[in-house]
């Protein structure tokens, strides 16, 4: 918050900055896996904070900071110079909170980086506030999340009821009502943060955030903690009944749902937010198919490279002034940009030698075993991601002979950031090697699901089905999701309207229909004695008077009474803070000079008189 509060610097200086903080993050992180750390924090005999690293918490902690490093740069170098501390500041913080929820070893402190990752969200979605709509639609997803939340306190009260401690320990020793309850809501809390259906139009709305800020949201930190959660407790979660089931069925959906979903968008970031959606949902359908260790390594390899796609949307956006895909085409005039983005695409796309291919495969070996409808169903979801990929990068990065457009590409330093995430991607192409593989499981003390050569060449028959669906739309449907049926399909095939319709409606009509009450029935009068009797009207009077309305009216006097007290000392504080600082500085340093007179014999009774000081210091403390 340091960062934010002072304000808009250079870019260089906030750069420089940013990186020293994640690259110092990363270091910690690395130090601490090492050591194998643990820490607590005591606040009662009954409350207290644990902090822990297993090995899938230890991957991801180091997976964090690292993508974060890339992306953060990237903003300070790219984003809008107004606002660019602010901006930067809560994006560390962002980085900071899913620090926590990665190490945390209770549902107490996993709560507290679970609400700052969703505070730092509406803020970082808010950030162009001077736009109504940005603000909306910030509240919108703050509000979508939130609900899912109540879940995890549920399940946190639950835990604390059952066992007296909020630690994760406690889980596994849960039966009943208790062990349905915490199963379920830290479920449905991780649904709702990872974008699955039914929730999953609140990331629509948060594209109205900054490109980067997508790219850090849904690669690292908000979006990627709904998985990881799962995959984290999958060993005491799997024990309540259903709850495998339930995380299958979650995930399927949404990766089918998702899938279709991109295919029909023209909207470079919401294509890539429908992706981001149907991914998580293969990492559900992992950790329900007992398999966390797949999911988590699913996970890492997909920030790897979703957030060089979000950043190379959002260059490509600002350079063709729109983010319509079928506007873009601008190969031509950033290649670079392109051919980076062209190969964190075929990770997306799921296609061999690509990391997201080998660990998409992994996912459908790890569902051979129920059969043969799941690792299928599963296959359609590849397909489906193979098309939306090649819809983008055809249409995003397509050349065009004759194009004269003024563009204003973006120099070396912009693309820093994407070419670093771009490397990570490469780098994730060793895991098709199995020795390579098969280490890297070890470490994370898991094993790799054994899969048929069969259903092998039935995947890559779907990926490539993907991609040759994805051409012939290019050529034959450039503007799909544009009008029509295709673009309501387009967001989320109609769920935001039947939210709307089912949900927020019914709620907007009970409160109305409860200020009807209070106006028409409570503080009308005659109105009211006539519905309910002299009495009972004059009951309900005077409770509203006295609890409801005076309730605001306390509120109000002191809202009035904290402005003037603000008005009276706040500019004095303000004014006199940086003032006195500036003083004391200036008084301090008018003094030590007096200390610098050039006599040596002056210095050596200061050398004397500090050695004295020292012994003194450290007999007292003998």
């Amino acid at each position: 918050m340091f960062i934010a509060v002072m304000g808009d610097r250079s870019r260089g200086w906030l750069g420089g900055l940013a990186v020293a903080v994640l690259g110092g993050t990363f270091v910690l992180a690395l130090a601490a896996v090492a050591q194998e750390w643990t820490a607590y924090l005591i606040w009662s005999d009954a409350l207290r904070l644990t902090a822990s690293l297993t090995p899938i918490s230890a991957a991801v902690a180091l997976m964090v900071p690292a993508i974060a490093l890339a992306v953060v740069f990237h903003a300070t170098q790219h984003e809008q110079a107004h606002g660019l501390g602010r901006l930067t500041g809560i994006m560390i913080l962002f980085t900071g909170g899913m620090e926590l929820v990665v190490v945390a070893d209770d549902l107490l402190t996993l709560l507290i980086g679970w609400e700052l990752i969703g505070a730092c969200s509406w803020a970082l979605i808010s950030h162009k506030w001077r736009d109504i709509e940005n603000p909306r639609s910030g509240l919108y997803a703050f509000v979508m999340t939130r609900f899912g939340d109540l879940g995890l306190f549920a399940a946190a009260m639950a835990l604390y009821s059952a066992t007296g401690s909020f630690d994760y320990a406690g889980i596994a020793t849960l039966e009943g009502t208790f062990q349905w309850i915490v199963a379920f809501g830290i479920l449905l809390s991780a649904a709702s943060k990872a974008g699955q259906v039914p929730f999953s139009p609140w990331l629509f709305r948060a594209m109205a955030g900054p490109s980067s800020v997508s790219a850090l949201l849904h690669a690292a930190t908000l979006v990627a903690a709904g998985a990881y959660i799962i995959a984290r407790l999958e060993p005491s979660l799997s024990l309540a009944p259903g709850f495998s089931v339930a995380a299958i069925l979650i995930g399927l959906i949404t990766a089918l749902a998702g899938g279709v979903t991109g295919v029909l968008q023209n909207h470079a970031k919401r294509l890539l937010a429908a992706s981001t959606s149907a991914h998580l949902g293969f990492m559900f359908v992992a950790v329900g198919a007992g398999y966390p260790g797949i999911a988590v390594l699913h996970l890492i390899v997909h920030a790897t490279f979703k957030a060089p796609l979000f950043l190379s949307a959002g260059l490509a956006g600002d350079a063709a002034g729109s983010y319509r895909l079928d506007k873009m085409m601008l190969g031509q005039t950033m290649p670079i940009v392109g051919g980076l983005t062209a190969i964190a695409a075929v990770g997306l796309a799921g296609m061999p030698p690509a990391g997201g291919g080998w660990s998409k495969e992994e996912i459908i070996k790890a569902v051979e075993h129920t059969g043969y409808w799941l690792p299928i169903a599963v296959m359609l979801g590849g397909a489906l991601s193979a098309a939306y990929t090649t819809r983008f990068l055809l249409l995003a990065f397509s050349w065009r002979g004759d194009d004269e457009r003024s563009i204003e590409v973006p120099d070396r330093v912009e693309t820093i950031g994407l070419g670093i995430l771009a490397a990570l991607t490469l780098t994730t192409s060793l895991l098709w090697y199995p020795p390579l593989a098969e280490a890297l499981a070890a470490l994370l003390a898991m094993t790799l699901p054994k899969g048929s050569p069969l259903m092998l060449g039935l995947s890559l028959a779907f990926v490539a089905a993907g991609v040759l669906g994805g051409v012939y739309l290019v050529r034959r449907h450039p503007t799909l999701g544009t009008s029509g049926a295709t673009a309501a399909a387009s967001d989320w095939l109609g769920l935001p309207k039947l939210i709307t319709i089912d949900v927020v409606r019914p709620i907007d009509a009970l409160a109305r229909t409860a200020a009807w009450i209070d106006d028409t029935l409570i503080d009308a009068g005659p109105r009211g004695v006539a519905f309910m009797g002299r009495k009972g009207a004059a009951f309900i009077a005077e409770v509203d008077n006295r609890v409801v309305d005076q309730g605001i009216r306390n509120t109000a006097a002191f809202g009035d009474w904290l402005a003037q007290v603000s008005d009276r000392f706040g500019e004095t504080i303000s004014d006199g803070i940086p003032e006195g600082s500036a003083r004391l500085t200036g008084m301090l340093g008018r003094d030590i000079r007096r200390l610098q007179t050039g006599l040596s014999h002056h210095y050596y009774a200061y050398i004397i008189g500090g050695v004295i000081a020292v012994i003194a210091i450290l007999a007292a403390g003998a």
